[in-house]
């Protein structure tokens, strides 16, 4: 009988164990490896970097500094508004990386935020860019400064830009002024940077972006950090 008893004790013990083992498996927030990361465009530093001051505005006004990093896993995009390509495309990206997270776990949401940081604060006033930004998502953020301002934080987290003429313009007779001040377009680096919750440098993403690769690796970091 206590043969019996015993059987009956580890079967359900064993059924217990696989009906938890698929719990687990079902609610589990899916994860990347490092090596899986890597191997889609995603690198993350093997020690974070602390991002010293600087100062910057965001398209509401308001004061744009380290402390603004702080609290969340920032996904930072460094473009212009009048970007014919590489810029909507991938804030489109993080837009759809945002509305996923909305439509599952709120309390993971809140812990992303879409950052677009213009590298033509020359055309890109903060209304302009306000507009531009939360069209993707109406909580993201625009940012910009002065150039001297952004190259303190571009040069932080390895981002490059500058102000290239266009040959087009150049080339018409007797362009107005006006016209040659506008005549250029910026060369920036298209990395997908990571801040992390303390503000410290985390990582980057490579070009061309994914949103499902953005997702999980961000639903990555959050749950081991």
């Amino acid at each position: 009988m206590s043969t019996i008893k015993s059987t009956v004790l580890l079967c359900f013990a064993f059924i217990s164990i696989v009906l938890v083992m698929f719990v687990i498996s079902v609610i589990r927030v899916p994860q990347l490896s490092v090596e899986e990361m890597r191997s889609k465009g995603v690198f993350i530093l093997p020690r974070p970097r602390d991002i010293a001051e600087f100062e910057l505005r965001d398209h509401t006004g308001a004061a744009f500094d380290r402390t603004s990093l702080e609290g969340r896993w920032s996904f930072v995009f460094f473009g212009f508004v009048s970007c014919p390509d590489v810029c909507p495309t991938s804030m489109a990206v993080l837009g759809t990386v945002d509305r996923q997270l909305q439509s599952g776990d709120s309390e993971l949401a809140g812990q992303f935020q879409g950052i677009l940081v213009s590298v033509d604060p020359d055309r890109d006033s903060l209304e302009t860019l306000g507009a531009y930004a939360t069209a993707f998502s109406p909580r993201f953020l625009g940012v910009t400064g002065s150039r001297e301002d952004l190259v303190e934080l571009t040069t932080q987290v390895n981002v490059a830009f500058a102000k290239v003429p266009l040959a087009e313009a150049l080339t018409q007779e007797a362009p107005s002024p006006e016209a040659l001040a506008d005549a250029y377009t910026v060369d920036h680096t298209g990395n997908i940077v990571i801040i992390n919750p303390r503000g410290h440098y985390h990582g980057f993403i490579k070009l061309p972006h994914d949103p499902e690769t953005i997702r999980l690796t961000f639903q990555t970091l959050a749950s081991q950090f």
